[in-house]
């Protein structure tokens, strides 16, 4: 703007200056017709404009200037993540059901106890099963005793081969016999297939029980939980088994950090995903089957990288991005610089840049909309 008046202050008066002579002489050649003369003329005029601008630019004039925020950049470690939801879920979350069928004769349950697993919590009456088991043995300890005294003959080598050979096979008979009776016996007491809680009791003792889709109880061990969710397929090969994952609990306001602990190896058609696992701890037994889930699953770790506020970074006419450094800074001003960058990759409002700036370099962070390359910055 100081050049412009400057220019137009001059140009005044040197058309003031010789305003008489050089109207009347441009006058008298416009009248003329003079094409030849008015064409010198205006080359003469335009001798004297462009000796005005070295002028101009020789002379030190007072640059614009602007008060900016900047921010000095320091290696630091950069992490991109993937946001996904998942459901929260537990292996060791079952209907129990009953074996046999039968009269519940006993229950040893109730909801929110705590059971190990193998504990007894009911019994269903075995039809007469116990008095067969008993027969049973005593017909094997029977078997057993015939056995080893025609054993015992045929060592002196007294009787036949064939005595001896069936004695053996009775013994054998009556002791499988045994162990089936015994394994269906099993059948009729109701235990804890692992250690948990239960959950809910749906019998009562008395009632005569089945193996139906609402079972005996449900017990849960909420020790073991994970967190279900499938990936775009474009992450293969990115997650590991053992990558950490922030696990997000909105409904708890807690953050639990967790670990993948499975990755699926089918990719679903219909949505190109595949699934996995990431265990979780529970040590305060918050965590519930089915609560949702935020997961921030870190895909990539850059050390020593420089990385910037991602809304510093601008982009010009020619697509090319962007950010202002501070040259000549003194601690308190400087000269502003355009710096042509490569970004990488972004997370949280914070982006990697792969080239064109270094640690320690000075960015403008606030103000950059409004300054050009060249100006004085105050900060």
């Amino acid at each position: 703007m100081k050049k412009i008046i400057l220019i137009t202050v001059l140009s005044i008066s040197l058309i003031s200056c010789g305003k008489k002579e050089d109207n009347t002489n441009i006058d008298t050649l416009i009248a003329a017709k003079n094409v030849a003369a008015l064409q010198a003329k205006k080359a003469l005029i335009q001798a004297d404009l462009t000796k005005i601008d070295e002028a101009l630019a020789t002379l030190d004039i007072k640059k614009e200037e602007a008060l900016v925020s900047v921010l000095t950049l320091k290696d630091t470690i950069f992490s991109h993540y993937l946001e996904i939801q998942g459901s929260i879920d537990t292996k060791e979350n079952i209907l129990v059901q009953p074996e046999y069928q039968g009269t519940l004769v006993s229950l040893n349950a109730k909801a929110g106890q705590r059971v190990s697993k193998g504990q007894i919590l009911g019994r269903i009456d075995d039809a007469g099963l116990s008095q067969q088991v008993a027969s049973l043995e005593n017909q094997y300890a029977l078997a057993k005793t015939t056995f080893e005294r025609q054993k015992n003959l045929w060592d002196q080598k007294i009787g036949s081969e064939i005595q001896y050979l069936q004695a053996q096979t009775q013994m054998i008979s009556a002791q499988r016999g045994v162990a089936q009776a015994k394994a269906q016996l099993s059948k009729t007491i109701i235990r804890a297939p692992f250690t948990g809680t239960i959950d809910e009791v749906f019998v009562e003792k008395g009632q005569v029980v089945a193996p139906s889709q609402q079972g005996l109880m449900r017990i849960v061990n909420l020790s073991n939980m994970y967190v279900s969710t499938s990936v775009p397929e474009t992450y293969i090969g990115k997650l590991k088994i053992g990558t950490e994952v922030d696990v997000l609990l909105t409904s708890l306001g807690k953050t639990y950090i967790g670990k993948v602990r499975q990755i699926g190896n089918f990719v679903n058609p219909s949505n190109r995903s595949f699934g996995i696992e990431v265990g979780i701890p529970n040590p305060e037994n918050l965590l519930r089957p089915n609560q949702v889930a935020n997961l921030k699953i870190t895909d990539y770790i850059s050390k020593n990288a420089v990385a910037v506020p991602t809304n510093v970074i601008q982009e010009d006419g020619q697509k090319n991005k962007f950010v202002y450094i501070v040259t000549n800074s003194n601690g308190k001003t400087g000269i502003a610089k355009k710096v042509i960058v490569k970004p990488g990759q972004s997370s949280n409002n914070v982006t990697e840049v792969l080239s064109g700036l270094s640690a320690d370099d000075i960015i403008v962070t606030e103000g950059a909309n409004a300054i050009s390359d060249g100006m004085k910055l105050n900060f």
